[in-house]
């Protein structure tokens, strides 16, 4: 094998000689403001509103705004948890379906300004943005379409309304990383007092095309969430599992929020006609919104790390809701279990073993692709094969048998997502055994296998749509196995 080593470094010398230009963009591509999102890939939801004080999930739009009283709130735990735990941002419920809203809108009297919190000079929105700068995080927020509290819910007034609601969120409160729109629409509530059923079109209603051109304008590099993007969509469950194969491409415009569409959403399209990746929002309890009877049933530091591979390891962002209680306060079994799980996550990935390691790659697209790119630790450089070759192998020299059992890959997705299929395979003993297989990378994936001793590791792309693009690989040797 050493001879082989040789001969391929001496050939990869051969070409280094000459410069090349970059391969072209193949397919959709990510924006910047999406490229932005990749990065961040853990962040919480805050699901806090009237529901918090009624032991609700889904208020009815009737709760009287007095019973919004949390007596400790404090943003700042919120933010130093977040980042103790490893988080990048905060989403926050701003308004849910009963219409209820955490700032002092000026659009309706059913918000803080008439509850007793500060004395109706509250506005949990402001203390959020600067918690969430004192703590290096960014900010994003829910508005919910749906209006359960709204008399004019249903009606082409409604849509002026949300508007300006949404302006403000987008005017007042600094920058925002994400505007989530839920696809719930439309049933029974309160709507000012008639207490009925309202059924909206949710394909034509909500007129998105303008309501996302006003975020565009507002908040430039804020990206958008709901069911069908525009520029994320949602994994299709709330089991905070990602699906194995997973394309950052959608038919969007085939799509609305609301749509029956979750089994189209976890794989999205291999040839879509949009980069619309998935998000994977899940809550760190039984419920979104804070409940006593609940404490117990908190999700262990085991149970989140799984979460974790089954997200982001799935090329996908986390989303993980952590409730306030009604005190406005991150619950302690809460806070325990996620700084619990951050510590198991810093074992797991504790020391890159391949890090800076030799590399050689079966084709290589000249001087400024070489292999040596994968594990240079700059996300900026990456390997690329020759434009006619659809299949390569990489090969990273360990030197010794040493003990791995975890893998993440990533593509350099600026260029567009390419890889349909892939293998990884250990050099132990003398021979090439496999360790596993699958289908897109993406902008990452992390990957379990049982421990092996390997004095090489090789990743094979078996098929990709062009030539492959890796811009880093990683391997280590995680305690759990």
């Amino acid at each position: 094998m050493r001879i082989q080593f040789i001969i391929i470094n001496l050939v990869l010398f051969l070409i280094s000689c000459t410069e090349v230009n970059p391969p072209e963009p193949y397919g959709p591509v990510p924006s910047e403001r999406q490229l932005a999102w990749h990065d961040m890939e853990y962040y919480m939801f805050v699901h806090f509103t009237v529901n918090t004080f009624t032991d609700r999930e889904w208020g009815y739009g009737d709760e009287k705004e007095s019973v919004f009283n949390p007596t400790e709130l404090d943003c700042r735990q919120w933010a130093k948890v977040a980042s103790d735990a490893g988080m990048k941002g905060i989403i926050i419920t701003a308004k849910h379906h009963d219409g209820f809203c955490l700032w002092p809108s000026a659009f309706t009297e059913h918000s803080v300004k008439r509850s007793p919190f500060r004395n109706g000079e509250g506005d949990v929105l402001k203390e959020l943005r600067e918690a969430c700068n004192e703590y290096g995080l960014k900010m994003g927020v829910y508005l919910s379409p749906w209006d359960r509290n709204s008399s004019v819910y249903g009606t082409p007034e409604y849509l002026i309304y949300y508007r300006s609601q949404l302006k403000e969120l987008l005017l007042n409160y600094g920058d925002i990383f994400e505007v989530w729109f839920d696809g719930a629409n439309g049933g029974d509530g309160y709507y000012g007092g008639a207490r009925e059923t309202r059924k909206i079109d949710n394909k034509t209603y909500y007129d998105w095309p303008n309501t996302h051109q006003l975020v565009r304008d507002l908040q430039p590099r804020a990206v958008m969430f709901s069911d069908a993007g525009p520029d994320v969509r949602w994994v299709g469950n709330e089991r905070g599992i990602g699906s194995p194969t997973n394309w950052c491409l959608l038919d969007r415009d085939k799509m609305y929020p609301g749509g029956d569409f979750a089994k189209i959403l976890g794989e999205g399209n291999e040839n879509g006609s949009h980069w619309v990746p998935a998000e994977v929002d899940v809550s760190i309890r039984p419920g979104w919104f804070w409940h006593e009877s609940q404490d117990s049933l908190v999700r262990s530091p085991e149970n989140l790390l799984e979460l974790y591979y089954a997200s982001v390891g799935r090329n996908s962002n986390l989303l993980l809701n952590v409730p306030p209680d009604t005190r406005g306060l991150l619950n302690e079994k809460d806070v325990e279990s996620l700084i619990a799980f951050r510590a198991l996550r810093e074992k797991e990935f504790e020391t890159n073993i391949a890090k800076e390691k030799r590399v050689t790659a079966s084709s290589v697209r000249g001087r400024d692709y070489n292999a040596s790119n994968i594990n240079d630790g700059d996300p900026d450089t990456y390997w690329s094969a020759k434009d006619n070759k659809t299949s390569a192998d990489l090969i990273i020299d360990l030197k010794q048998e040493t003990e791995i059992n975890r893998i993440i890959i990533q593509e350099f997705i600026k260029l567009g997502q390419r890889v349909q299929e892939y293998k990884v395979e250990a050099y132990s003993g003398g021979n090439w055994k496999p360790l596993i297989d699958g289908t897109t990378i993406g902008h990452k994936i992390i990957r379990k296998f049982p421990t092996v001793k390997a004095s090489a590791i090789r990743i094979k792309i078996i098929k990709s749509k062009a030539c492959p693009l890796i811009s880093n690989v990683e391997l280590y040797r995680a305690p759990s196995e």
